[in-house]
């Protein structure tokens, strides 16, 4: 016999509103236990000094994260000017002063050369791998790590606030990769000024956003009143952008075997039609419930992913 999961068999999304000064990691963890569910994932790692959208999945949504990974991000961030760091952020090592201090429309001035398609050096301070080690652990160790540039894509960017001389606030929307640090730092050395993220607060991811955010305290209330699932989203929420198809219960159970089932001309002319670029995925429900993700070929939906949701 099989060893039993420990846990219990939870599945949905939590879009956590995460605090400062915590890990994506341990938020992980202190979701999974309020659930006590069995499986347990994030989509898209957040530094513990920024807050914010940090969508975690549990149980059967776990299978919905890679869909994620492409997902539009939004972040507004601070930059404080005068001071930069080792880490472009407001615990590092200082390692530049600057009495220059940009305007608002200095940098409203600035911003267009970095949206679009740019060439983006991730900050040493990065969990990128170099040989093997994150780029962070050789950083505080002292040595110097040179990451190559790549390509990432920012789709807006707009000055939202500047409370003072010291600071400018700013909005993002992003594709993935993007490092609101990178940004920081490279805005500065453009306006000739120096600066760090003194604030970062990422808004949106994909279909979480903080309009269906719960925050770890209001989860705890949830779990006591013994109300959990009021905190929960459901599984399908991550694929929110993908064709949708209904199928019978026969052909429901076909897909849960693993077995490929043959469409209408009609309901193939309808899925065509919604597939966006080169992407052939379709979700596929019995119902409100989930029962697969199929690829379509030849009038056909081949399951790559299956669902086994109550």
């Amino acid at each position: 016999m099989g060893r039993r999961k420990k846990g219990q068999p939870v599945h949905g999304w939590v879009c956590l509103d995460k605090p400062y000064e915590m890990g994506s990691t341990e938020a992980v963890t202190r979701i999974r236990r309020l659930f006590d569910a069995q499986k347990a994932g994030h989509a898209g790692t957040l530094d513990p000094l920024a807050s914010g959208i940090l969508p975690i999945a549990l149980g059967e949504a776990t299978k919905t994260v890679p869909f994620m990974m492409e997902a539009r991000k939004v972040y507004r961030f601070t930059i404080n000017w005068g001071v930069s760091t080792d880490s472009i952020d407001r615990e590092g090592e200082i390692i530049g002063r600057s009495d220059v201090r940009p305007t608002p429309e200095q940098v409203k001035a600035a911003l267009p050369a970095f949206v679009g398609e740019i060439q983006q050096v991730p900050p040493a301070f990065s969990a990128i791998k170099v040989d093997g080690q994150r780029a962070y652990d050789l950083a505080r160790e002292g040595l110097e790590v040179e990451l190559k540039a790549r390509a990432v894509t920012i789709h807006s960017a707009e000055v939202t606030d500047a409370s003072d001389a010291d600071h400018v606030e700013i909005r993002i929307l992003t594709g993935k990769g993007v490092y609101v640090r990178s940004l920081a730092r490279d805005l500065a050395a453009a306006l000739g000024a120096e600066g760090h993220v003194s604030a970062l607060r990422r808004e949106q991811v994909g279909p979480f956003s903080v309009e269906n955010a719960v925050t770890l305290d209001s989860l705890e209330e949830m779990v006591h009143r013994g109300a959990a699932s009021e905190g929960l989203l459901p599984v399908a929420t991550a694929l929110d952008d993908i064709p949708e198809l209904a199928v019978t219960d026969q052909d429901a159970f076909s897909l849960r075997q693993g077995r490929s089932i043959v469409l209408l001309p009609g309901q193939v002319e309808t899925l065509k039609g919604q597939l966006r670029g080169d992407t052939r995925t379709v979700s596929v429900f019995s119902g409100q419930t989930l029962v697969a993700l199929g690829q379509l070929r030849a009038g056909r939906i081949e399951p790559d992913r299956v669902f086994n949701l109550p």
